[in-house]
């Protein structure tokens, strides 16, 4: 069944769309997905009593009052006069940090009704510059009603020898921190984490880009108390994980897997909506948490796992996952999407999910591998798996109780296409194993490994109208409505692509949730209004 698509193009003049980062990236062709609304969570809307407004100023003197007149000259001393419900302002310029922990940002604790907010210069957004091994720039240990936006942090790339070296971004380690927002923050080229949590509940990071950090964007160690709980991510870039390391491209590196999201055992839940995790020396979403949910991602071109889930009540939906290996063509024994876990009975499911590997040499997905003996629920819904790499089957331990219904599997040169303990399906079998199975081309728009493929389908493709509504989410990774025959994979079909806009992510207003393709230059810009018939 065709789908056409409408399209109403506006040409705005003087048009600046803020994105979390200025300049200098390069234009996608799978465009990321579009931001929503948040959904509501306890905390994620602080509310502020009235409180002060203090300033902080390059030209400042940490002896004035703080006010927009007399300003403070640093970060760190201007965060530590603060009270629940003040606000500091950071003014455009650049912030040299290298004492500890004088100019260590370490706001104090906010409360229900009167958060902290410590926020960039609007329009001017300050860039706080470590040095000399600095631990941090940002600590909310044991903070909570703390909310940080529009700030860059990075290393400070005019010192030599020793001194760019700058170990992470914001820390939270120790104390437990709660109630903790996030947002429009750049964090780059950092030795270590760019977000290092080890204990949070309530925590949201909206419209961040984490990139270049060394041993990987947000992750931490295992937890001391109830480790990360009510995580939401959304719209935000995690990238190039290991990329850099004290002034290195990351070649020789401590830490050997850095994730674009890797966490430890908790309950959860953890949310990551709309964000793209690329190019990481490690996995690309790697989550220990119970109750994590990924929706509307794009996992593309990291160097180990693609997703890996270890938690029950786990799901991934909507999401496209390829290029493993980031285009090294040596054997790993990675894979697109992992699961495993010693939690008897645990929950996963795999729904609307697009998947492509072209290394082979290992299996595209394995479940319970190294956990034969455990049992587990595994549902594979409306998924395409398209491996053309050799000998790349999925794997599920003989314990699963599987079920596959509406999926589309095609491994052109593998024996077969998935193996549930000593049972083998293939390409002629694979319509035994459920409902709706079937094997062929799903014939993706432009395949890629190592730099961004097309994953929308084209006309003929065997994946359109081919899965069930039956648990399917009623959109698609785009916000295109699914209807009553939605398509395989994570894109519907449409006679229009995409494929050349880079989209920045965008909150609805006036019930407009379509995309908005990123401005870089003031004067212009175009905004496409998906209308699907």
């Amino acid at each position: 069944m065709n789908k056409p698509l409408v399209m109403l193009a506006f040409l705005l003049l003087g048009c600046t769309l803020a994105g979390p980062a200025t300049g200098g990236t390069p234009t996608r062709t799978t465009a990321p997905p579009s931001t929503r609304e948040p959904v509501p969570t306890p905390g994620a809307s602080p509310v502020r009593a009235a409180g002060a407004t203090y300033y902080v100023s390059p030209g400042g003197d940490n002896d004035n009052l703080g006010t927009l007149a007399e300003p403070w000259a640093t970060p760190g001393y201007g965060s530590r006069q603060l009270q629940p419900g003040d606000t500091l302002v950071i003014l455009g310029g650049r912030y040299t940090l290298s004492v500890y922990d004088d100019d260590i940002v370490t706001p104090p604790t906010g409360t229900a009704n009167a958060w902290i907010t410590i926020r960039g210069e609007a329009g001017n957004r300050p860039v706080l510059a470590g040095r000399d091994d600095l631990a941090m720039a940002v600590d909310l240990s044991g903070a909570s009603y703390v909310r940080l936006e529009n700030i860059e942090i990075t290393h400070d790339d005019q010192a030599s020898g020793a001194g760019v070296y700058f170990r992470d971004g914001i820390v939270i380690m120790g104390a437990p921190t709660s109630h903790v927002v996030l947002q429009d923050l750049y964090v780059h080229h950092l030795d270590e984490f760019g977000l290092n949590v080890q204990d949070v509940d309530d925590l949201h990071v909206l419209n961040c880009r984490f990139e270049y950090c060394g041993f990987g964007a947000l992750g931490g160690p295992s937890r001391e108390h109830g480790g990360w709980q009510n995580v939401f991510v959304q719209g935000c870039r995690l990238a190039y994980g290991g990329h850099y390391y004290q002034g290195g491209d990351g070649s020789t590196r401590p830490y050997d897997r850095p994730d674009g999201f890797g966490i430890e055992e908790s309950t959860g839940p953890i949310e990551i909506v709309d964000t793209v995790a690329e190019h990481n020396y490690g996995d690309g979403l790697d989550s220990k948490a119970a109750n994590t949910t990924i929706r509307r991602c794009i996992v593309a071109n990291n160097s180990c796992d693609g997703v890996k889930l270890w938690g029950t009540g786990s799901r991934v939906e909507n999401t496209l996952i390829y290029g493993r290996g980031d285009g090294d063509p040596d054997p790993t024994p990675w894979a697109a999407i992992v699961i495993g876990t010693e939690t008897t009975n645990a929950r996963f499911d795999i729904v609307n999910v697009s998947v492509d590997d072209a290394l082979g040499q290992n299996y595209i997905m394995y479940a319970q591998y190294d956990e034969r003996d455990t049992p587990i629920d595994l549902t594979i819904r409306n998924t395409i798996f398209r491996g053309v790499g050799p000998n790349c089957p999925v794997y599920v331990g003989w314990a699963t109780h599987l079920t596959v219904t509406h999926s589309l599997f095609y491994l052109p040169d593998a024996g077969h296409v998935l193996e549930h303990g000593s049972t083998q399906y293939t390409a002629a079998t694979i319509g035994s194993l459920g409902p709706g199975n079937q094997y062929g081309d799903p014939r993706y728009v432009a395949p890629a490994w190592g730099h961004d493929g097309d994953y929308h389908l084209q006309a003929g493709s065997p994946a359109i109208d081919a899965g069930t509504p039956a648990g399917a989410p009623a959109d698609d990774l785009e916000g295109r409505p699914r209807d009553a025959h939605p398509d395989m994979g994570a894109y519907e079909y449409t006679t229009w692509t995409p494929t050349a806009w880079l989209y920045l992510p965008f909150v609805a207003r006036g019930g407009l949730t379509q995309h908005v393709p990123r401005c870089y230059n003031v004067g212009s810009c175009l905004i496409a209004l998906s209308l699907t018939g």
